[in-house]
């Protein structure tokens, strides 16, 4: 493997832990908010869709060259799933900027970033 490749596999890798950082973030601003868990920890339900969502990231083969699932042509969550984690967003979304500035920032960059290219494109 070249550098140019091993450059572009370390991107993708570690834009792969961005999405899932961002996700069980996302996640646990909902299940706290909503008095799902407790304190720190996941409830069940909450867990269980971080899990969900962390193999769909893993399994991504459109990681290197998309930003967001909901920008996907192609939707790998189940229904009922993919209905919980828009719930989630919905709910978490606007609370990212209290509780975590910096993720906030970089995502509303990224969806700018995606929503200028589309135009172009």
């Amino acid at each position: 493997m070249n550098s140019k490749n091993k450059s572009v596999g370390r991107r993708t890798l570690d834009k792969r832990e961005r999405e899932k950082r961002t996700v069980e973030t996302m996640i646990g601003i909902y299940c706290r908010g909503n008095r799902h868990g407790g304190g720190s920890t996941l409830c069940s339900s909450c867990d269980e869709i971080l899990q969900y969502a962390n193999e769909r990231v893993d399994r991504c083969p459109f990681m290197e060259t998309k930003t967001f699932c909901s920008s996907c042509t192609v939707h790998c969550y189940k229904e009922e799933m993919r209905e919980r984690i828009r719930t989630i967003m919905r709910y978490s979304g606007p609370r990212m900027i209290l509780y975590h500035p910096i993720l906030a920032i970089q995502h509303i960059f990224q969806m700018r970033k995606e929503r200028k290219k589309t135009r172009i494109g």
